[in-house]
């Protein structure tokens, strides 16, 4: 009987084993996740200490990684911000002229919002850049969470942050709270920057959508985003010309 239960436990640890997911594995479904097409509306509501904001935009989003976002409020009608794989360029109306933006001129908040353009790049796969390692479940707004810290690899280009520390929810891989970092001026170590916290996913047609975002810039003093989207179509289909440099100045 003995040899039975012994038998029966060390089945039970070996199915574990084999059903436990790996840190690559939660961020693989993540991208799955978020690799669709897109039509959406929303809204930036930008604080800071002269107050708060309000910016409207469309977005159009291709399965590819490409991006268009249109402002939509009178103030900053026509701006337009352009995702092209890894290369952000935008366009100002009064201006008539397109900037590729390059360099330093990444971390520039999109819209005065906590957001930078750095955080609108795409490109590569975040395991291209990032070893990923699972650090246990945490329980995040009532919702059990994967905790996953992503480390920037060596010798990795373009890392916006060296190190994020993520929450995702364990039955929609999809982010609910974020940490951000950057290097500190001791070795070793990453000072927070910027906070992310999700406050209402939905679903739509399969795909887990975050449609009400909090960001915050620990370095700015009352300083905060909120993101939210009004609506979204997903898996339509989009005129390719709309995510181009000519579609730009349209």
């Amino acid at each position: 009987m003995k040899r039975i239960l012994f038998i029966i436990c060390i089945g039970l640890i070996m199915t574990q084993g084999l059903s436990a997911i790996t840190a690559n594995e939660i961020i693989q479904k993540i991208e799955e996740n978020e690799n669709l097409s897109s039509i959406s509306e929303g809204r930036f509501e930008i604080s800071d200490n002269l107050g708060t904001r309000v910016t409207t935009f469309k977005s159009y989003e291709a399965k590819n990684g490409d991006l268009m976002l249109e402002f939509t409020n009178p103030e900053d009608a026509g701006q337009k911000i352009l995702r092209l794989e890894n290369e952000i360029y935008l366009y100002f109306p009064d201006a008539e002229e397109i900037i590729h933006l390059q360099g330093d001129a990444l971390k520039d908040r999109v819209m005065g919002s906590d957001f930078s353009y750095e955080d609108l790049r795409g490109g590569e796969s975040i395991l291209d850049k990032y070893s990923a390692e699972l650090d246990g479940t945490e329980t995040v707004d009532g919702q059990e969470c994967y905790k996953v810290i992503l480390t920037g690899k060596p010798g990795a280009k373009d890392i916006i942050y060296p190190q994020q520390i993520l929450w995702v929810d364990k039955a929609l891989f999809a982010y609910r709270k974020g940490e951000l970092y950057s290097y500190s001026n001791k070795e070793g170590s990453y000072t927070l920057i910027k906070n992310m916290v999700v406050k209402e996913i939905r679903t739509i047609s399969g795909k887990s959508i975050p449609f009400h975002m909090i960001m915050t810039d620990t370095m700015k003093t009352n300083s905060k985003t909120v993101f939210k989207l009004k609506s979204m179509q997903i898996d339509i289909k989009i005129d390719p010309a709309i995510f181009s440099l000519e579609e730009l100045t349209w």
